[in-house]
């Protein structure tokens, strides 16, 4: 299975980033952190809890069979709108031939993927899943700086005194080995992912359009679109929580949220959580005052382009930045999961949204509504008098500083399901 996901922007190794065996030795000490861990066996059970620290013996786990493998996908937000695509520009078989708004290439860093368990201890018999990074050996200093780069910021972040949030997945441990991979070992709650989610639902579509039940296709709609809404609030409530702890994703995507279920009639039950911090951006006020992180080089150069100057301009410019981001999965959840499959993809929608009618959402609708495979998507994002394209209007804006904090977004009334 080969997944890919979106980061903010191609950095540019420096020699003086923490290498990732020194930031495993300041980050994973067994003394350094304890973490409340929550293990969930059944929806209707309460869940017991335990605490621990944070495993750095690789004898301490056991390594299970290959679930996969991906490479990141290096995008930076768009800068500027290019001109109108020529012919007819509102046809999606021509939306290729346009210059795109936004840097899209491949990544060199490929990670591996594996599933395991931990063999001892009293986290014993926890199910993990490896994420590994090939190292300098293998992958270079990049590799070796955004694997460094992951265990920080999960580590900070769960030793916030805020507590550990639910929404973000929960590193247990990582290792070194002698060969220089880096291994982190997150628990295992779920190997979906929202992309995987967004196939299954279109593929569903196809098989329900042969469907005669009206009664059951209405009910199908229902459930697709509590299943959504309940997905963006989990991805949300992750995001907020790294605001309120200074930190940004930069790396937000279909790939990016992992899902507990892809069933829609388990919906009540779904939980999503963040994952691939790798390009993750502390924007605390004391670390703004220094040299810049290697890995943040393309953000910040995007910052000075937009206007944004100070160190609370470059702040807010970041936060904006990832709320971009969750707009394009936003609009991804719209439509790729109402239509059937084929009739929309992530590119080609983030190409309609930003070249063909420059972040014009009314546009947008008009356009998608001639289109009978994206009716539906369409009728989503209507609801509430039009309560999901005001969101996304919002969250897209051309203008860093118009666009609303994560936690606003979570109070929309679409978002707060109220239009359902």
């Amino acid at each position: 299975m080969a997944m890919l996901l979106s980061s903010s922007s191609s950095p540019s190794p420096s020699p003086h980033s923490l290498s990732f065996s020194r930031s495993l030795h300041n980050a994973l000490s067994p003394l350094s952190i304890t973490l409340k861990l929550t293990r969930s066996h059944s929806p209707k059970q309460a869940a017991p809890s335990f605490n621990a620290t944070l495993i750095t013996n690789s004898d301490s786990f056991q390594v299970g069979r290959s679930i996969g493998s991906y490479g990141f996908m290096n995008v930076t937000s768009y800068s500027a709108f290019p001109s109108a695509l020529e012919a007819n520009p509102y046809s999606i078989a021509d939306l290729g031939a346009g210059i795109k708004t936004q840097d899209v290439g491949e990544g060199s860093v490929k990670i591996r993927l594996y599933e395991g368990r931990v063999s001892q201890g009293p986290l014993r018999g926890t199910p993990v899943i490896f994420k590994v990074y090939p190292g300098k050996r293998a992958g270079g200093i990049e590799a070796d700086m955004m694997a460094a780069n992951e265990l920080n910021a999960h580590s900070f972040l769960q030793s916030n005194s805020k507590g550990v949030v639910q929404n973000l997945v929960l590193l247990i441990g990582g290792f070194e080995t002698i060969t220089g991979e880096q291994w982190l070992a997150f628990r295992d709650d779920g190997k979906y992912s929202a992309a995987d989610y967004a196939k299954f639902s279109s593929e569903r579509v196809s098989r329900e359009f042969s469907s005669w039940n009206r009664f059951e296709q209405e009910q199908s709609i229902k459930r697709k679109r509590f299943f959504v809404i309940k997905l963006l609030q989990g991805a949300m409530r992750g995001l907020a929580y790294m605001h309120d702890n200074n930190r940004l994703h930069q790396s937000l995507g279909p790939f990016s949220v992992m899902l507990n279920t892809i069933s829609e009639r388990e919906g009540r039950y779904l939980i999503p959580r963040l994952r691939d911090l790798a390009f993750s951006v502390d924007v605390s006020y004391s670390e703004l005052e220094e040299d810049p992180s290697s890995l943040a080089d393309g953000l910040w150069r995007r910052a000075t382009a937009a206007g944004a100057f100070t160190r609370m301009e470059k702040r807010a410019f970041g936060i904006a930045d990832d709320i971009y981001e969750a707009g394009l999965l936003f609009a991804y959840l719209a439509f790729v999961p109402f239509c059937e499959a084929g009739a929309m993809d992530g590119l080609a929608l983030q190409r309609l949204i930003e070249n063909t009618f420059q972040l014009d959402l009314e546009a947008t609708r008009e356009y998608c509504m001639a289109d009978d495979r994206l009716v539906k998507a369409v009728e989503f994002l209507d609801l509430g008098d039009g309560a999901g394209w005001e969101l996304l209007q919002a969250m897209l804006n051309a203008d860093f500083r118009k666009r609303p904090i994560a936690q606003a977004v979570l109070n929309h009334r679409f978002m707060t399901g109220d239009v359902l």
